[in-house]
């Protein structure tokens, strides 16, 4: 396929970066929980299973979220239900400041996992929609580098809000009580500031054009794509996804056909494996992990912000290279990567060795490994496979999937860690890395440079 020229490529980019802040507040929201899962724990005696739900009632959100967002998706459209995210980020990170008791703290960690389902779907579906397919893997890789500078804001500013609560003093009780006394809720409250960002940028981005398109809006479609690429382009686009839209259904059942089950056991597989192999375990846990070590509070938090830096500058180099190299060699290669680095924290463990700097070595190449794998390839794969008239909803489901690993992973790691101490824990997340590689290596199909419409054309030739 030839490169069509005169692409406005800066528009492109921007529309992509402000759907992509949907990521960054993706990033935040499940990281800061690092920071503030602790204090929490202290300042409401929580058990382990205690410990887990406060963790884990976000992850609930997130699935319930994920189950409407593909809904709401196909029938009002991605960008409507974007600004819906944007409203319950915001909405959480106001109310968790100030919450009153557990109980109230527990239902805006709701509200907030409600806003990362729908983010963590829609997002990246918007991206692969609007995007040409030179540049897709790169675009849709952009919503997962914004997750990693969520990640890591949120790790810097756990710290920073600690160190300044160790010194700051104010008249202001309302401050007091957020900066000094309960600094977690301070940690929770600085998410509002992006929330509000995001929401208003969202009033400068279009419709996506393949939405517009199933909805019977062919004008609107294309001029929504000559301004990413040009007129000429923008029309035969718009008919290759007529002719696509033709061949489907629209019904959830199309995804059940030969070759889309194929399909939708990737999606799905890939995205809970990308869980189960224990990444939101560092994200979440971290500190905890540290302090099994024998780290101190302030090391564990600095630990978490070199890790959250490594993320970011792993995810760089997938951006640069997903669209060379593809899909699935940086699959395989990331997989094995972290099923060596899993094994290595785990005989850490084992040996009862106290050398803290190989222990952050070895979940820095995990981290490594992961970004540039799963953490890339996940929500590139499971944005560009499926048919444009159910792609809102077969994304829900691989998506739903994802948030239901996460959701085991976060509610089972205290127990898991009492029960198996940390070896066994990072030995079974090395184990649960090989049916990932052996389905990488078998089953997926490499997409880069490919329409949309040609990816969905080679599943259905399959189903045939």
């Amino acid at each position: 396929m030839t490169m069509p020229q005169n692409r406005n490529l800066p528009y492109l980019i921007f529309v992509c970066l402000v759907s992509a802040l949907g990521g960054f507040l993706f990033g935040f929201d499940t990281a800061v929980i690092s920071g503030t899962v602790g204090l929490v724990k202290h300042q409401f005696s929580l058990s382990a299973l205690q410990e887990g739900w406060f963790v884990a009632s976000a992850l609930l959100g997130c699935i319930i979220g994920v189950a409407f967002a593909g809904i709401i998706a196909d029938r009002f459209g991605r960008r409507l239900t974007l600004f819906l995210a944007a409203v319950l980020f915001a909405v959480s990170a106001a109310g968790c400041a100030v919450a009153s008791e557990q109980i109230v703290l527990i239902v805006y960690r709701l509200i907030g996992g409600l806003g990362v389902g729908v983010a963590s779907m829609v997002a990246p579906l918007y991206i692969a929609e609007i995007s040409i397919p030179q540049y897709r893997g790169r675009m849709v890789t952009l919503y997962q580098f914004a997750i990693t500078i969520g990640i890591l804001a949120a790790y810097y500013s756990n710290a920073l809000l600690l160190s300044i609560s160790q010194t700051f003093s104010s008249d202001n009780s309302l401050l007091q009580w957020i900066m000094v006394s309960e600094v977690w809720r301070g940690m929770f409250g600085a998410e509002l500031i992006p929330a509000l960002l995001f929401f208003g940028l969202l009033f400068f981005i279009p419709q996506s054009p393949r939405w517009l398109t199933a909805k019977g809006s062919p004008d609107a479609a294309k001029q929504v794509l000559a301004r990413v690429t040009n007129e000429a382009t923008a029309e035969r686009e718009v008919a290759e996804i007529q002719g696509t839209l033709a061949q489907e259904t629209g019904s959830m059942r199309q995804l059940l056909q030969p070759g889309l089950r194929r399909a939708l056991f990737l999606g799905v597989s890939i995205a809970v494996l990308s869980q189960l192999t224990g990444i939101n375990v560092i994200i979440y846990y971290g500190p905890r992990i540290f302090a099994e070590a024998g780290f101190k509070v302030g090391e564990s938090l600095d630990s978490q912000v070199i890790i959250g830096m490594m993320n970011v500058i792993a995810t760089l180099l997938a951006l640069w290279k997903i669209d060379h190299f593809g899909r699935k060699p940086l699959l395989l290669t990331g997989i094995i990567g972290m099923m060596i680095s899993l094994t290595c924290i785990g005989i850490f463990f084992l040996t009862n060795s106290h050398n803290n700097v190989v222990l952050v070595g070895c979940i820095l190449l995990y981290v490594t490994f992961f970004a540039f794998s799963f953490g890339c390839v996940t929500w590139t794969l499971v944005a560009e496979i499926y048919p444009t008239h159910i792609r809102g909803r077969a994304m829900s489901i691989a998506t739903l999937s994802l948030w239901c690993g996460t959701f085991i992973i976060g509610q089972a790691f205290p127990w898991l860690l009492e029960s198996l101490g940390g070896s066994g824990v990072f030995l079974l997340f090395a184990c649960i890395c090989v049916p990932a590689i052996l389905i990488a290596w078998k089953l997926l199909p490499e997409t880069k440079g490919k329409t949309l419409e040609e990816i969905e054309r080679f599943w259905l030739r399959k189903a045939t």
